[in-house]
């Protein structure tokens, strides 16, 4: 599937609860024990799109890859980001191998379609889709700030090692722990909230703008 036909199908969700549609596709959104599935957005997205639920490092479509966000309302009623956008893991010995154009990092964002999901409410049973956004790198001012970004990560790998990464590095993209307990020593490239309002379309980066 072509990401503009798959971006056609999502945007026919736009302004809906997703919730029935969990129920519709057979998506465990709570566990027999009561716990929140966290990717079941992600995942009645995917099985809209008709297509098996997907945690492999490749794009999802071969060529293109979707992710998911939550927004959420200010009291000022303002939408922002909820939170960072995780692109994909970092394994030092491909970083440290490989150049950023030949990256899983540059493979993941040259060509992204994002859906953002308003998540204002708890427990997080019911979220409705906002809008749907494609992204790639052909912005260059964009390029030139993750591909710096992705240098500096690498340099410290390469010269420091891979323990010595810390969430404040990179402007639009930072390595960050990820996992699950207390302690965790795997990291992911993610996208700083100032990135993700760029994509979907809140405010616009420039690179004379500090980050959120």
């Amino acid at each position: 599937m072509e990401r503009g036909e798959a971006k056609r199908r999502l945007t026919e969700l736009v302004g809906q609860d997703l919730r029935p549609l969990a129920d519709k596709y057979g998506v465990t959104v709570r566990t027999e024990a009561d716990k929140l599935n966290k990717g079941w957005v992600g995942h009645v997205m995917e099985r809209h799109l008709g297509i098996p639920i997907n945690s492999s490092r490749a794009p999802n479509f071969g060529t293109w890859e979707l992710k998911v966000i939550p927004l959420r309302h200010l009291k000022s009623g303002k939408l922002t980001v909820k939170e960072t956008m995780a692109i994909t893991m970092i394994d030092p010995v491909e970083v440290g191998d490989k150049a950023f154009e030949e990256s899983h990092l540059f493979l993941k964002l040259q060509k992204i379609l994002v859906a953002a999901r308003i998540d204002d409410s708890e427990p997080g049973d019911h979220t409705i889709l906002h809008g749907v956004y494609e992204f790639d790198l052909s912005d260059s001012v964009i390029y030139e700030r993750v591909k710096a970004d992705y240098d500096l990560i690498r340099k410290i790998i390469l010269t420091e090692g891979f323990e010595r990464l810390k969430s404040k590095m990179g402007v639009l993209v930072q390595p960050r722990t990820k996992g699950t307990g207390h302690g965790s020593t795997s990291r992911a490239f993610y996208a700083r909230t100032g990135f993700v309002k760029h994509i979907v379309g809140i405010e616009p980066y420039t690179k004379h703008r500090s980050q959120s």
